[in-house]
């Protein structure tokens, strides 16, 4: 049988010959091994890894934030490093430079943590549980609706509410957007957009 070697191919295979044959004759033979041997263990080897979402932009990039501490009871996990997904569909591991910052965004202390409150009146917030917060936010929404929904206009039936507007997430999955775009149609409001559009 006859291999048909083209003249590229010829330079090609003598050109890396040359150079493995030249490394090793000038003593780089065993430079891989000892390479391998010096290279001290990934340090992020001992972190927890979660994966999630990166929150600034409608494109909805995978990332994983990789945190340490065994959440004992006297450690807290903490997040020290953050990276681009390799197995994420949306961006393959890659990230914009604020994708790239987001470990400055998670352990920023201007981060809100919790829900804050300031009755009316009153010049500071204070922190309230998530219960309040979001009996809070149910209530006002209901009493605003209650208010302001219109049935009919004349003869025409309407089932609109104008007064409150919703702001959806990008950064979401297709089904937690049916859902959302569901739940607020099915109150009657009509101002209603997505971030990914704004």
């Amino acid at each position: 049988m006859t291999v048909q070697v083209s003249r590229r191919g010829l330079l090609k295979g003598v050109g890396s010959g040359l150079a493995g044959g030249t490394l090793g004759a000038l003593g780089f033979g065993g430079l891989e091994p000892a390479m391998a041997a010096a290279v001290r263990p990934f340090k992020l080897a001992q972190m927890r890894e979660t994966r999630n979402t990166c929150p600034y932009c409608s494109v909805a990039c995978g990332v994983i934030l990789y945190s340490l501490g065994d959440r004992s009871k006297n450690a807290r996990s903490a997040v020290m490093h953050v990276e681009g997904d390799p197995d994420h569909p949306v961006n393959r591991g890659t990230l914009c430079p604020k994708g790239s910052a987001l470990l400055d965004f998670v352990q920023s202390e201007t981060r809100t943590k919790y829900p804050l409150y300031r009755a009316p009146g009153s010049a500071e917030f204070k922190r309230v549980s998530w219960d309040f917060a979001l009996d809070r936010v149910a209530r006002l929404l209901k009493d605003d609706r209650d208010k302001n929904f219109v049935a009919k206009n004349g003869d025409l039936t309407v089932n609109r509410w104008i007064s409150t507007g919703f702001l959806g997430a990008s950064a979401t999955t297709n089904e937690t957007a049916w859902a959302t775009y569901k739940v607020v149609r099915s109150m009657g409001a009509l101002v209603f957009d997505n971030q990914a559009r704004v």
